[in-house]
C-alpha cells in the first residue's frame, strides 16, 4: 500500500508510539526522514535511532524518550503543518516560533533539513514541516 504522506505518517506512528508508552517504533527509511529523526535526536525528543537494513527494506528504529517514569513523556505534541494538499512556506524573516521558543519547527530549506533556530542563524527560509514540543 502507498502512503501520500510518508512524513505524516512516521510523526503519527512516533506520536502513537509516545501516547501507548511504547519504548520503540520503527518507521521505514527514506533521506527526509533520517534527517527528521536526527533533528529529533539533537534536540532531545527521542533517545537514539538506528538505521536496520535487511536487503531489500530500509527502517528507522526510533527509541523514545521518557522522563523519570513513562508517564513523564519528553514529547507532548509533534504535528505535521505543510501537507501534500496544502503546502506552508516561510520566508527568513516570518519563520515561526513553537510555544514562543519552548518548542522545534522543522524547515526543509536549500542547507538541508534543520531547525527553525538553525534557519534563522543561516538566515534560511523553505517549507516548514513539522512542530514538535
Amino acid at each position: 500500500m502507498t502512503i501520500s504522506d510518508p512524513i505524516a505518517d512516521m510523526l503519527t506512528r512516533i506520536r502513537n508510539a509516545n501516547t501507548a508508552k511504547h519504548d520503540t517504533v520503527d518507521v521505514p527509511a527514506s533521506k527526509m526522514k533520517l534527517a527528521i529523526a536526527g533533528i529529533l535526536l539533537d534536540e532531545g525528543y527521542i533517545k537514539k535511532y538506528d538505521l536496520i537494513d535487511d536487503g531489500s527494506f530500509k527502517t528507522i528504529h526510533i527509541t523514545l524518550k521518557y522522563g523519570g517514569d513513562k508517564n513523564e513523556k519528553i514529547i507532548s505534541g509533534i504535528k505535521r503543518i505543510s501537507k501534500p494538499g496544502l503546502r506552508v512556506y516561510a520566508g527568513k524573516d516570518e519563520l515561526p516560533r513553537v510555544l514562543g521558543g519552548l518548542g522545534v519547527a522543522i524547515i526543509s530549506t536549500n542547507q538541508g533539513v534543520i531547525t527553525d533556530k538553525k534557519a534563522r542563524e543561516l538566515q534560511v527560509g523553505g517549507e516548514v514541516l513539522a512542530f514538535v514540543w
